[in-house]
């Protein structure tokens, strides 16, 4: 049976769940009312209490460790400008930060509850300071405890309280960490290191150690304890020739989870501490995707996590450490459409033009027609970001109406090593777009694809991609889809947010130096070659992709094809309320039936 985009788009997800200070109830998010909110639930699937009531999307939630409260995060018309709110046990919301045109990222409670720690660039737009907070202070009453230069982000308090774990991004494959005394206000540079390193997932140990992923000296991100004393770095797990993407530690039990991205699939592993080591429990029963955002109860005798796949939509499951024995808690709906509806993809690999095997997803719909399916190659953004088996509504919709979908993770894309992640830094940024014309012409060559109908589709930096595939190879191209994409790097680094400039210029090119080749590979500059229709939408309160990409691309492009543009007044860098993504589906559904 074919379901409207609308009942797809109310497949629900729930997810970033925290356990309360009593071990037993647990809160999480979920977009039940159209965007994300905040609430709890006190068994495996019961009925969940909803807390927070607003037209704006809240962007994380962590209960307090000593009392029945929560600390969340909402910002305003997808503006990224998180402010931070508190929860009360009686229902009550209280603004702890009102600075509307600052940022405020949250680094955590301390151990007893009283106060709570964040970086924001409310002094200076271009860089984060840490403050510290007490709980019952309010707006300008927060004490800041270290300037910082650039990307602070705050990792969570020391056992005892006395320091911060605050780490310095240089790029996005680049980090620095380092401790702050709070009564003194030194910081203590824990990671001196030359080159990009990446230095992630940080927690403090029961030990005083750091624990945390990274790649020093390592092609993979492996787990390793950082002694915060002496700087010292001991392997703790090895990756396997995969990267462990995060690490979760509970402070006072030495209990820890670790994760594997094996292929796009999450393994996860939990255990206890014990000497340079981890003594494992058994393998949770979790179902086969990706899972990840694990929380503690208040004994440590479970965690909870986060899981999605293919043919499952985001659900909050809860595992029993020693057994790993796991229970789905929440019941985020599908919209009405029976789960067997959900199809799978497979893994597949590609050659592309220097030998080089690219890994992607590929998903058929039921029945294919005897000249082949129409296919969307989505192509995901960052660069540096990677396409997962993890459940879409879009996907599952576009399944259903008999189109096949490719998710390519081409060279820069995350999870396959820190070489496969640079081979397409400034100058071999095209390389990358020219991965993508060897998985279309890899798809050419199966029977269940019609060649004549390839549509490209991405947002972000995929939406560049998808720009730059539409200039570069206009002939494999039906249509094109941009969402929030990147027209031109030159603009795009002159208008984006003031504290994103310098990481995203470390992927890019930098404005001063690299100008030249950052105009030669905007698509802007090539947009006379297109022949595919083009559909282009954004968000006019976009901090990263400014909105200016869209108006320009879409102006330059309507000269010679067809364009049709949507801009939503109150949406960011992407699309969170649900009335704007049914426009903007439905929207794109029916620019794809007219044109492929």
């Amino acid at each position: 049976m074919a379901y409207e985009f609308e009942r797809y788009l109310n497949v629900r997800s729930a997810y970033g769940a925290s356990f309360g200070p009593d071990g037993e109830r647990l809160s999480f998010l979920m977009n039940t009312t159209g965007v994300p909110q905040v609430w709890s639930i006190d068994a495996p699937r019961a009925w969940p209490e909803q807390h927070t009531f607003d037209d704006e999307r809240v962007t994380f939630a962590s209960y307090s460790p000593e009392r029945p409260e929560l600390l969340f995060g909402m910002d305003e018309g997808g503006d990224e400008r998180q402010q931070l709110f508190l929860l009360g046990d009686d229902g009550t919301i209280d603004p702890l930060t009102d600075e509307p045109s600052a940022k405020h990222r949250f680094g955590g409670w301390s151990s007893d509850g009283e106060r709570f720690a964040f970086a924001s660039n409310r002094r200076d737009e271009s860089v984060f300071d840490v403050y510290v907070q007490g709980r019952d202070e309010r707006g300008e009453e927060a004490t800041l405890v270290f300037e910082g230069e650039g990307w602070l982000t705050v990792g969570g308090w020391s056992p005892d309280d006395e320091r911060l774990i605050v780490t310095e991004s240089h790029s996005s494959f680049d980090q620095d960490v380092y401790a702050l005394e709070l009564e003194t206000g030194e910081l203590t540079h824990l990671t001196p290191h030359e080159g990009p390193v990446r230095f992630q997932s940080t927690s403090w140990g029961p030990d005083g150690g750091i624990y945390l992923v990274t790649d020093r000296d390592s092609d993979t991100l492996y787990l390793a304890r950082l002694d915060p004393e002496t700087g010292e770095l001991a392997v703790v797990e090895e990756g396997g020739g995969w990267n462990v993407d995060g690490v979760a530690v509970d402070e006072e039990s030495a209990r820890v989870v670790y994760s594997r991205n094996v292929d796009g699939y999450t393994e996860l592993t939990a255990g206890e501490l014990s000497g340079n080591g981890i003594q494992e429990f058994p393998a949770p029963d979790l179902p086969e995707g990706v899972a990840g955002g694990v929380s503690f109860d208040s004994t440590a005798d479970r965690f909870a996590v986060s899981t999605t796949g293919d043919t499952h939509n985001t659900n909050v499951h809860v595992v029993e450490c020693e057994t790993g024995e796991a229970e789905r808690w929440t019941d985020a709906a599908t919209g009405g459409i029976p789960r067997e509806c959900f199809a799978p993809s497979e893994l597949v690999r590609f050659e592309s033009f220097d030998d080089r095997e690219i890994p992607a997803f590929l998903s058929l719909p039921a029945e294919t027609p005897a000249e082949g399916a129409p296919v969307i190659v989505d192509i995901h953004g960052g660069p540096e970001s990677q396409r997962r088996p993890s459940f879409s509504p879009v996907k599952q919709y576009f399944l259903d109406r008999g189109y096949a979908y490719f998710e390519p993770n081409v060279r820069g894309s995350s999870g396959y090593g820190r070489e496969y992640t640079h081979l397409d830094d400034v100058e071999k940024r095209m390389d990358s777009v020219a991965d993508i014309k060897a998985g279309v012409e890899w798809l050419h060559a199966q029977s269940e694809i019609d060649p004549d109908r390839v549509v490209a589709f991405g947002g972000s930096y995929g939406g560049f991609m998808v720009l730059a595939s539409l200039t570069e190879y206009p002939e494999l191209w039906a249509a094109g889809i941009d969402i929030v994409g990147i027209a031109n790097f030159v603009t795009f680094l002159e208008n984006t947010g003031e504290w994103r400039r310098e990481l995203r210029e470390a992927e890019y090119g930098s404005l001063e130096h690299d100008r030249e080749f950052l105009e030669s590979v905007s698509p802007i500059n090539n947009i006379d070659s297109i022949e595919a229709p083009l559909f282009v939408l954004h968000g006019e309160n976009d901090p990263r992709v400014p909105v200016g990409e869209a108006e320009q691309i879409a102006a330059e492009a309507s000269e010679h094809v067809p364009v049709e543009t949507l801009i939503f007044p109150d949406e960011g860098h992407g699309f969170t309320k649900l009335e704007n993504r049914i426009e903007a589906y439905t929207r794109i559904a029916e620019f794809l039936e007219e044109y492929v």
